[in-house]
C-alpha cells in the first residue's frame, strides 16, 4: 500500500489526512494556509505530484513542510519508507541529511564567536596547531604519479575561510585534482574523529591559495574540531546540548539509537537510462560513528530541522531559547565573496554566506524565491530554505542517490512558491 497523505489546514474542498504529531520532537504550531497568505487548493499540487512520481516508480517517498509566518502550513509524506517491507514513510522518520550538516556547524561555531572566543580574521593555526604552516599545491605543475610540487600558502586559513569555502581544503569525491586523490588514497572523509581527520589534512598541500576561490570541501568538518577544541567538548555532546536540545530537537544527532532504528530512511537510486528505482548507493555521508562530521554526518527529521529554520527566520530564537544574536543571523545570511572571486558549482544569482549559499540576483537560476534568501542542501536530494523576505520555509527530505532524475527538491520549491497568494 501507498499512503498519500497530507495536510494543509482548511483544504478548499479536498480531502486531507492529519499527519499524527511526532511523539519525540515538539510540533511548531499549525494554521490554516489562507490565514498565512497560502492556497490550500495550490498546496494540493504538491501532493498531487509527488504521489504521481510515487506512482510512476521514480521515488520511494519524501516529505516536506511549509512554514510562513512562524506557523506550520502545510506538511506532506508521499510514498514509502522501505519498499521492500511495505513500511509506508512518516511524517517522524529520519534521514541522512548529509551537508544541511554544514548550517548546524555554521551556528554552533558562531555561538562560540558570540562568546568572544575568536575572530573571523583569526588564522584557524591559532587554535589548531597542526593548520599553521599548510602548503599549497601547484596544480600547472602537478602530474599523475609523482610528489605534489607545492609552494606557501601567501596568507594564512582563516576561521572566515572554513565558514564561506575559501580556505582550498577539498572533498575528494567532488572533483579529480592530483589533491583529491591524496583525499581519497587517505580515507579523508572516513577518519575515526575529527582530530584525526584534522592531522591527516596538515600533511595534504591545500588546492588553491586560502581565499582566492570558492570551493567546496572539508571545512565544516574541521569548524567542527575547532569548536571540541575550544567548547572542551566532543562535538557531538556541544551540538546536543547547546542546540538540539534547547530547540527541541529531540531526533537529530550523529547516531542512530536503536529505539529509533525502525524510522531510518534508506537510501534508493536509479539505475540505467530507463532510470529504473533500486536500492541506492549507502555509502554515501555513512560515516564511523566516532567521526562527528559537521559537514556530513547528521541524521535529522523534516520536524526538527523546520524547528532549527524558524529559529534562523526568528532572527536567532525559538519558543524562549536563544541560540544566536540577530545580528549575527543578519551577518551569516549575506555575501562573505569578494567580487568576481570564482564560485565553483553555485548557480548564477548566487553567492555564499558562513554556512548558507544566499541569493544576490533574481531570475538567474530559474526558480522562483527573493533577493536574501538562504539555504542549503544534500547530496542525497535533501534542502531547505529560509525566504526572510516572504517569512517563509520550506523543508524537503528525501533519499535518493544516484539520481538520474529531475531535481525532486527544486520541484518542491517551485510549487511551494506558486500556492503564495497574498
Amino acid at each position: 500500500m501507498i499512503r498519500k497523505a497530507a495536510f494543509a489546514l482548511g483544504l478548499c474542498g479536498v480531502v486531507a489526512t492529519s499527519i499524527a504529531p511526532s511523539i519525540s520532537a515538539q510540533r511548531l504550531p499549525t494554521v490554516v494556509p489562507e490565514e498565512v497568505g497560502l492556497s490550500s487548493e495550490r498546496l494540493q499540487r504538491i501532493g498531487d505530484v509527488f504521489e504521481g512520481y510515487v506512482e510512476e516508480g521514480r521515488i520511494a517517498g519524501a516529505v516536506g513542510m511549509v512554514l510562513r509566518h512562524g506557523k506550520l502550513a502545510y506538511a506532506g509524506t508521499w510514498g514509502m519508507r522501505d519498499i521492500a517491507a511495505g513500511d509506508v514513510l512518516e511524517e517522524d522518520d529520519l534521514f541522512k541529511i548529509c551537508s544541511m550538516s554544514k548550517p548546524v556547524t555554521s551556528v554552533a561555531v558562531m555561538t562560540l564567536y558570540e562568546e568572544g572566543r575568536f575572530f573571523l580574521s583569526d588564522p584557524i593555526g591559532r587554535y589548531l596547531p597542526e593548520l599553521a604552516n599548510l602548503q599549497v599545491a601547484n596544480l600547472d605543475e602537478a602530474t599523475a604519479g609523482e610528489d605534489i610540487p607545492t609552494e606557501r600558502a601567501r596568507r594564512p586559513v582563516r576561521i572566515h575561510d572554513l565558514l564561506r569555502h575559501t580556505s582550498g581544503f577539498t572533498y575528494g569525491d567532488l572533483s579529480n585534482t592530483v589533491v583529491d586523490r591524496v583525499y581519497r588514497d587517505r580515507d579523508i572523509l572516513y577518519q575515526e574523529t575529527l582530530a584525526d581527520m584534522v592531522t591527516e589534512l596538515s600533511q595534504i598541500p591545500l588546492v588553491y591559495q586560502p581565499g582566492t576561490q570558492w570551493h567546496y570541501g572539508v571545512s565544516a568538518d574541521v569548524l567542527g574540531r575547532l569548536v571540541e577544541v575550544l567548547s572542551g567538548q566532543s562535538f557531538d555532546v556541544f551540538l546536543r546540548e547547546r542546540i538540539f536540545e534547547p530547540l527541541g530537537m529531540n531526533d537529530t544527532g550523529f547516531v542512530v539509537p536503536d529505539s529509533k532504528s525502525d524510522r531510518v530512511a534508506p537510501t534508493y537510486g536509479h539505475s540505467g537510462q530507463d532510470r529504473t528505482l533500486g536500492p541506492g548507493d549507502t555509502s554515501i555521508c555513512e560515516l564511523p560513528p566516532t567521526l562527528f562530521s559537521g559537514g556530513a554526518g547528521l541524521r535529522s527529521t523534516a520536524q526538527d530541522y523546520a524547528r532549527f529554520a524558524q529559529m534562523l527566520l526568528n532572527g536567532g530564537e525559538l519558543d524562549g531559547a536563544r541560540i544566536l544574536g540577530r545580528k549575527t543571523i543578519e551577518m551569516m545570511t549575506v555575501d562573505h565573496l569578494e567580487e568576481g572571486m570564482p564560485t565553483g558549482f553555485l548557480s548564477p544569482g548566487w553567492s555564499f554566506g558562513l554556512g548558507f549559499t544566499v541569493k544576490t540576483e533574481a531570475g538567474m537560476d530559474g526558480l522562483p524565491s527573493s533577493v536574501g534568501e538562504y539555504n542549503w542542501i544534500g547530496i542525497q536530494g535533501t534542502s531547505f530554505w529560509v525566504d526572510p523576505e516572504e517569512d517563509l520555509i520550506g523543508v524537503f527530505m528525501i533519499q535518493i542517490r544516484p539520481n538520474r532524475d529531475l531535481a525532486f527538491r527544486d520541484q518542491f520549491k517551485r510549487l511551494v512558491y506558486q500556492a503564495l497568494i497574498d
